[in-house]
């Protein structure tokens, strides 16, 4: 049997040199090194530190366009192609969080369906992620989100400062949580005169770890508010621990356990000489002003003469800027991973750092397979 034989034309461009144009693009208009970097969110707050990532990176944003509908359904069009490319999408978190985590799983999906290989996302603050334990009757929200994620697409995740470190042992892939106390604490040594006589204060002892860690950084002192005005959460009104109402006793009744007492804090005190010096507040998140403002209070009472807040996350919701401004707390100074220009508007008391510097080279070093070690240097394991 004859044996037919083709290849009489040869390519004129060699299988090992893709057809490229000017300025490093090939046929494909992908960017420059293969990857690309797309925002989750089309609104202009949003994609303020998108843009930011982008212009230090030296690339140029991806076109998509994510919108919601008349039924607000969340709807993603990627206007580029990104088959075989590193996609990172950059996600920040604005006051509607059920939306923007639509618009996250819409988007990676999108990208999964349209081939690229693999999918980043750049989730500064990750929403829920107070929703890190059971409490009660409910569920571990986080771990939910981390497997929606999981599922839409997403290979890795570079985020920044997680609420509880363990957050990250609920993925099955890479995630690498940034540290955002280098910029604070720059901030700390430029911009608040006499920050010598400054004392790092942490509002609970939940908070007191963080705290340590600012205070031998900036080899300063630290104080520790203790106890509560009044309690937040009764365990008694979830009616969990309350016997069945009327309920007949018949044969054994099972063992007799040792009665847990209640918990009872005490009157709100402070642990730790802040008279006459500069009282820092640090913790991860401020949300809810109400206690930030009550700390600041009790130690305006024993002596301080200025209060700082410091927090990676400024979500400062409801009527967190006017209680500011209202308050005995002189700065608040948070970084850009909330978008929170309108609140900076109702109080100029609130001050922004700018981290989309580590952002830009976590996505340089990913992308080029380098060691993300250097971002995570003079880390101790309890940071």
């Amino acid at each position: 049997m004859p044996v037919r034989r083709f290849g009489g034309h040869r390519s004129l461009v060699s299988q090992s040199q893709s057809p490229k144009l000017s300025y490093g693009y090939t046929k494909m208009n992908i960017a420059r090194g293969g990857y690309r970097v797309f925002s989750a969110n089309s609104s202009t707050a949003c994609t303020e530190l998108a843009q930011k990532i982008t212009e230090r990176l030296g690339v140029e944003l991806g076109k998509s366009v994510v919108y919601q509908e008349s039924d607000s359904e969340t709807r993603v069009d990627v206007k580029e192609s990104v088959r075989g490319q590193d996609i990172f999408i950059i996600q920040t978190i604005p006051r509607d969080v059920n939306t923007a985590v639509m618009e996250l799983l819409v988007m990676a999906y999108a990208l999964k369906t349209s081939c690229a290989k693999n999918i980043i996302g750049v989730i500064p603050y990750f929403p829920y992620s107070k929703q890190c334990k059971m409490r009660k009757r409910g569920s571990i929200v986080c771990k939910l989100l981390a497997s929606m994620l999981a599922k839409a697409g997403l290979t890795h995740i570079i985020t920044m400062d997680l609420h509880q470190k363990e957050i990250q042992g609920f993925f099955n892939f890479p995630v690498d949580n940034l540290r955002a106390s280098p910029f604070l604490i720059q901030y700390i040594q430029e911009e608040i005169p006499n920050y010598r006589n400054a004392v790092i204060v942490a509002k609970s002892p939940s908070a007191a770890k963080r705290a340590q860690s600012y205070a031998e950084r900036l080899r300063l002192g630290l104080a520790v508010i203790h106890g509560e005005a009044h309690h937040s959460e009764s365990d008694m009104a979830d009616g969990r621990h309350s016997p069945p109402l009327s309920r007949a006793i018949t044969g054994h009744t099972g063992l007799e356990l040792p009665l847990m007492m209640a918990k009872e804090k005490p009157p709100i005190s402070v642990v730790g000489d802040v008279g006459g010096r500069i009282a820092i507040i640090v913790d991860d998140i401020i949300d809810d002003v109400e206690d930030f403002v009550a700390a600041a209070e009790i130690l305006k009472e024993r002596g301080a003469y200025k209060i700082y807040v410091m927090a990676t996350h400024g979500l400062l919701s409801a009527e967190a800027p006017r209680l500011i401004e209202e308050s005995a707390i002189d700065e608040v100074v948070v970084t850009n991973t909330v978008p929170h220009e309108v609140q900076k508007l109702q109080c100029p008391k609130i001050k922004t750092v700018d981290v989309s510097m580590i952002l830009a080279e976590a996505i340089r070093r990913i992308h080029n397979g380098e060691s993300m070690a250097y971002l995570f240097r003079n880390i101790a394991m309890d940071d």
